[in-house]
């Protein structure tokens, strides 16, 4: 079973998908503090940052060094949290991505593999309000094969604004809600980090969007503007055929929902309260269409349980 979560949002940022470049250019002064790249410019947390470049050969391995330290809660593995960051290779003087020309931070959950491996390793125990500075190696960035902009075996330096975190529950939790319908998947309601059985009826599947509750919690509605942090299951209607499942990695997602480009996901996740379980079936004009992607088949319709676990 090949991850689908992908071919679910518009190409993110760098540390995700394809380098975005970026047309500041840093100082090309070869002065650096603690053994990194200084920053000769936007000192302090909140600002944009400008760096020197690297002073001769990188450090073999990961490397952080605290700016300033924030006085908000360690970061642990499977916190949900939001940065602001530029990047830049060692041996460069230009920036090759940053998030604060695009006034928009970056969401992700840590130790989750959505970033490399140099962020989930270097921003663990990180407070959050803290300014660090983190030199990535190969090894833990894009190795020999690079990635757009980036070079194969380049070390990164990148400079990170640690502005909140969340912690994430394990399940889902709420009233249960009756799930009368015969028509439709029927959706488990234990409470134990583990995946939800659905059960898909035989019949053909309903021809519009369904959006149900199994598990109503009371938390806050989810906004359009927001992004969630979600586990799921996702299967085929046809043949019961399961294509993703991000209980069995251990791994939570996070789903920026303006970026979500699979329409009834984003259209059925609008709305529903943060913490409650949600049963989706999405026809095959809110979902892939007439494409077939990956292990799905064109003109699928698509089930999903989902546990919106968080918003950040």
């Amino acid at each position: 079973m090949r991850r689908i979560a992908g071919l679910l949002l518009a190409p993110l940022l760098l540390l995700s998908a394809v380098a975005c470049g970026s047309d500041d250019k840093a100082s090309d002064s070869a002065s650096s503090k603690n053994g990194v790249p200084a920053i000769t410019a936007g000192a302090k947390f909140g600002e944009k940052p400008t760096l020197s470049k690297g002073e001769g050969d990188p450090p073999k391995e990961l490397k952080t060094d605290v700016i300033s330290e924030g006085d908000g809660a360690k970061l642990k593995n499977g916190d949900a949290i939001q940065v602001n960051y530029l990047g830049q290779a060692w041996d460069s003087t230009k920036p090759f991505d940053n998030s604060f020309d695009r006034k928009q931070p970056f969401d992700l959950t840590l130790g989750a593999g959505m970033v490399i491996q140099g962020w989930d390793k270097g921003l663990v125990g990180q407070k959050v309000g803290s300014r660090v500075e983190l030199v990535i190696p190969p090894k833990l960035g894009y190795g020999e094969q690079g990635q757009g902009d980036i070079k194969p075996n380049a070390t990164l330096v990148f400079v990170v604004d640690i502005l909140k975190a969340t912690q994430i529950p394990a399940s889902a939790k709420g009233t249960e809600v009756a799930q009368d319908n015969i028509d439709l998947p029927k959706v488990g309601v234990k409470t134990d980090g583990k995946a939800p059985t659905v059960t898909i009826p035989k019949g053909d599947p309903p021809k519009k969007l369904v959006s149900n509750y199994v598990l109503e919690s009371d938390g806050e509605v989810v906004k359009e503007s927001d992004s969630v942090v979600v586990n799921y299951v996702g299967m085929i209607w046809k043949g019961a055929k399961e294509f993703d499942n991000t209980y069995t990695t251990g791994k939570t997602q996070t789903f920026p929902l303006s970026q979500v480009t699979l329409k009834g996901l984003k259209n059925g996740l609008i709305d529903k309260k943060v913490g409650s379980r949600v049963l989706l079936v999405i026809p095959p004009d809110q979902a892939f269409g007439d494409q077939q992607q990956q292990a799905i088949p064109k003109n699928s319709t698509l089930v999903f349980a989902v546990d919106i676990l968080a918003k950040v």
